[in-house]
């Protein structure tokens, strides 16, 4: 017999998944087909107030309750010159968010968005996936169950920001792991680095990427190549699918860890809208591995969530139009014969 591992609830629960909400998607169609516009004037609005009932079986749509849950970790990585910045930075911007100061909480506080903040054991970063796992199991299982926890209070649309110096790194070797191709097709400039800093941080990629040796379990690519904060949203996505709460996944790390739930289980993933593509090179590849198309293009590269806060704003006014227009029949205006 094969001994439990501390990954077989979380195989289940992506194997295991909520029924698409059917009776709430013909609902969205018959009142779409009522309300006071020409049918598909509203384009992609449409198709994302379509989403949220699918996403969540409400009808009409809503939107009360967003959160961007920024989740914050350090790299051993960092140690090899993959970063323009050190380490120390991921605990000085946690700093800068708690004071208000970042361009997160600028975004929030325009669009009424709450903003919490995950920290996870910054004085301990995860060892140098260059040259060793960065978890073991439970380790990797506990972080994953810890992220679960960023939906608690009511949340009910999931907005995902990550921080941590070195990060993009640990992305690119993990859609190199997920996809193939060379280190050089997924590594960007990250923070800024360039020229020959640029081609060290592909090697170390690669470098990670060769130690672990052909692994395509999407669950041990995590446990091996990826950081806390990405193992954490991964336990976002899972539980929000099983709580039926729609995400909105910012950039090119927090597309690392929807990339991962996606191998696990394509459909796993159903609730998520990818908010735009981001300017560091790879992301759109990613994207379209998965066969996803970004909300915007706005040549951002921040992270902290801050795309996928714009994208939120958007949403609300998909959810709101739908939910709030009149139809023919009650605005007393005479509809196509």
């Amino acid at each position: 017999m094969t001994a439990p591992s501390p990954f077989d609830d979380f195989r289940d629960l992506v194997n295991l998944l909520p029924d698409p909400e059917t009776a709430a998607v013909e609902a969205y169609r018959a009142r779409d087909a009522q309300l006071t516009k020409i049918p598909g004037s509203l384009g992609r609005l449409e198709d994302i107030a379509e989403w949220l009932a699918t996403a969540t079986g409400q009808i009409p749509p809503k939107v009360e309750k967003p959160l961007v849950a920024v989740f914050a970790a350090n790299h051993g990585i960092t140690a090899k010159g993959v970063s323009a910045f050190p380490s120390e930075v991921t605990k000085q911007m946690v700093a800068n968010y708690a004071n208000g100061g970042a361009a997160i909480n600028q975004i929030c506080m325009v669009s009424d968005i709450g903003l919490k903040v995950f920290e996870l054991a910054l004085d301990l970063p995860t060892p140098d996936i260059s040259e060793e796992d960065a978890f073991d199991a439970q380790g990797c299982a506990a972080t994953m169950a810890f992220g679960m926890e960023s939906l608690a209070g009511g949340v009910d649309l999931l907005c995902l920001g990550e921080m941590g110096i070195g990060n993009t790194a640990v992305a690119s070797a993990i859609y190199l792991a997920l996809y193939g191709g060379t280190a050089a097709e997924w590594v960007g400039p990250g923070t800024g680095v360039q020229g020959a800093a640029l081609a060290n941080k592909a090697a170390v990629v690669e470098q990670a990427v060769l130690r672990i040796g052909g692994e395509m379990d999407p669950f041990e690519i995590l446990r091996r190549l990826g950081g806390r904060e990405i193992a954490a949203m991964v336990g976002a996505i899972i539980a929000a699918r099983h709580q039926k709460v729609p995400v909105v996944v910012d950039g090119f790390v927090t597309t690392a860890a929807a990339a991962l739930v996606h191998a696990m289980n394509p459909r796993a993933i159903d609730h998520c809208l990818f908010a735009h593509v981001s300017a560091e090179p790879a992301h759109g590849k990613a994207l379209k591995a998965m066969g996803k198309t970004a909300l915007l293009d706005l040549g951002m590269r921040l992270g902290e969530g801050t795309g996928a806060a714009i994208a939120a704003s958007i949403v609300r006014a998909a959810a709101a139009c739908h939910a709030g227009m009149a139809t023919f029949a009650e605005a007393g205006v005479s509809n196509k014969e």
